[in-house]
């Protein structure tokens, strides 16, 4: 038989790749809504295995251990939100019409990423533990604050924006409305009868959130 060919090798070597990333996205999709649903202490890895076309020693294979796939979960959501951000050209808007944008980018995000929010919360149970550990964690930060301190300057520069509040304040102020309201959507529910996130009220609390934000950014 003839020993396969260097075009060959390649190509298989290349599709194991392929199989490989295919099988560690498909157990961060499962893990990451076993984590959302039942916290970390709550989450099997057994589970995870089951419900993938995988095994609880492949999964040990790629991420060493629960902890190290918890860490890796919470990288792949935090950089979604962060792609996103950077995405977003606001260099071409005017500073009001930024804010607005960014806020409404991340009012759309939490809304349609209800287990990012539930992973954040439950990663504040564990006192930030696991992203403590995370060194591409840490280098996410930035990138949320560079996009705002550009459009704090323009609106500062411009003679719109207000100069004693920096963007981590307003960031701050984006993801408390944000998650607050995916967050605490059931218990908001059942003491006020209100569901936070009634398509009905969707369009109200979206330009609410906007309007909060330039009303602060702009006061005298």
């Amino acid at each position: 038989m003839a020993a396969p060919s260097p075009e060959d090798a390649t190509g298989k070597a290349a599709e194991r790749r392929r199989d490989a990333e295919r099988t560690k996205a498909e157990i961060l999709d499962v893990a990451a809504a076993e984590f959302a649903e039942k916290g970390y202490d709550g989450a099997r890895v057994e589970e995870i295995a089951a419900k993938t076309r995988t095994t609880k020693r492949m999964i040990y294979y790629y991420f060493t251990s629960k902890d190290q796939l918890f860490v890796t979960v919470l990288e792949r959501a935090y950089t979604v939100i962060r792609n996103l951000e950077q995405s977003l050209d606001v260099d071409h808007l005017d500073a009001v019409d930024a804010i607005r944008q960014l806020a409404e980018l991340t009012f759309d995000h939490h809304e349609s990423h209800p287990g990012f929010v539930r992973l954040v919360s439950i990663e504040n149970i564990h006192r930030a533990e696991h992203i403590a550990r995370s060194s591409t964690l840490s280098t996410l930060a930035n990138p949320a604050l560079d996009v705002l301190t550009r459009i704090l300057e323009r609106g500062r520069a411009a003679g719109l924006f207000r100069g004693d509040v920096d963007a981590l304040d307003v960031h701050m102020a984006i993801s408390a409305f944000c998650v607050f309201r995916t967050a605490n959507r059931y218990t908001f529910n059942a003491i006020f009868g209100r569901d936070m996130l009634d398509p009905a009220t969707r369009e109200h609390h979206r330009r609410m959130l906007g309007d909060l934000l330039v009303s602060y950014l702009t006061a005298r």
